[in-house]
């Protein structure tokens, strides 16, 4: 059992482990040279090129966990919901969703072995690839983010044509939102099969909500997951923008619950257990990678003071690594994570060989 899983199940750890969302991408002078030749979903459907990214963040920064290398949107072409990558502007949908004929239009169920088979296939590759020397997480998109993403057609502020529709016609969203819970549900469980070792639900535009709203129109559709993936492997809860929903998504289901930037760690872990021991992830704020060294460490050891070694953490971002960090500043990061949380034994995470 590696001790990101050992944390993520609350078994003691010899020391804190991290790793870091987005922990490949444009920070990355690798990743940046290779998105010149590449387009995004093409390198998304290239198992071989997946597993190098992935791998390669593990060998840069020594992290405790890897990541298999996709998109939060891929879940949707199957469901029948297009979408496309633009260089601006993000992704857009062409046909948003905004009516209970549109909603009619959402595939009903999907086969995500033969829909979404370079995810599995990049699954496979890069767990032989990493060899057992850390565990790969696989992820997917929360309903109440994809959703948003298919009525809005891109992102959204104000999420005008999400909470309409919502709000308007609770018929159709839960229509909508059980369409999803089940496609995520397959998909998660197809990456298990592939072999997956923990999982991460994100749901990073659900801070909109205020907590009554996402307990009427979140939260079951969330526990419908849950329920889905059980305990075959651990998975990861999270969600940003809005600590007053903790509790709600503790309800919802998770074994860890990830907590961004806006919670004071400590006060949302005693919060949590309200409801009984539970892991948590995060929540060191992105910025502090675009400030000194010195600053960055600086508040990287005392979040790990204030949670004093306690049993079930995960040092983790408030989200994912922005664009202008440099990766020997989070290498530095991860480095001094787990030297300041050193507790039963001076033994190191194990590294991966340095690539050719």
């Amino acid at each position: 059992m590696s001790v990101f899983l050992d944390a993520c199940r609350r078994r003691p750890t010899p020391y804190t482990p991290v790793w870091i969302m987005r922990q490949a991408g444009r920070y990355q002078p690798e990743y940046r040279a290779l998105r010149e030749r590449v387009g995004f979903m093409e390198l998304c459907k290239s198992p071989a090129l997946c597993s190098e990214v992935a791998v390669r963040a593990v060998e840069q920064l020594g992290v405790d966990a890897a990541i298999v290398f996709s998109d939060i949107l891929v879940v949707l072409e199957p469901l029948g919901v297009g979408f496309e990558f633009t260089k601006d502007d993000g992704p857009r949908i062409a046909h948003p969703v905004r009516s209970p004929k549109d909603v009619d239009r959402v595939a009903s169920e999907i086969d995500p072995v033969g829909s979404l088979d370079y995810v599995m296939n990049a699954i496979r590759t890069t767990k032989k690839d990493l060899a057992g020397r850390v565990p790969l997480i696989g992820f997917s998109g929360a309903p109440f983010t994809l959703a948003s993403y298919i009525i809005e057609g891109g992102g959204s502020r104000e999420y005008l044509h999400t909470k309409t529709l919502m709000f308007s016609d609770p018929g159709a969203w839960n229509a909508l939102m059980t369409k999803i819970a089940d496609a995520v549900s397959r998909y998660l469980l197809a990456q298990i099969d592939a072999g997956a070792e923990c999982l991460q639900l994100f749901d990073s535009w659900v801070g909109a909500l205020g907590p009554a709203d996402y307990v009427r129109f979140v939260q079951p559709h969330m526990k419908r997951i849950f329920d889905a993936v059980g305990d075959r492997v651990p998975v990861i809860h999270f969600g940003t923008g809005n600590p007053a929903l903790l509790p709600h998504m503790r309800r919802a289901g998770g074994h860890v619950i990830g907590i961004d930037q806006r919670a004071e760690l400590r006060e949302a872990w005693e919060l949590l257990e309200q409801d009984g021991p539970i892991a948590v992830q995060g929540n060191l704020d992105p910025v502090l990678l675009l400030a000194s060294r010195d600053v960055m460490l600086e508040r990287a050891e005392a979040l790990l003071e204030s949670v004093a070694g306690k049993q079930g953490h995960i040092f983790n971002l408030g989200h994912g690594v922005l664009p202008g960090a440099k990766p020997d500043d989070v290498r530095a990061l991860v480095d001094r994570v787990h030297d300041a949380s050193q507790r039963t034994s001076p033994a190191r995470p194990s590294r991966l060989p340095p690539s050719a």
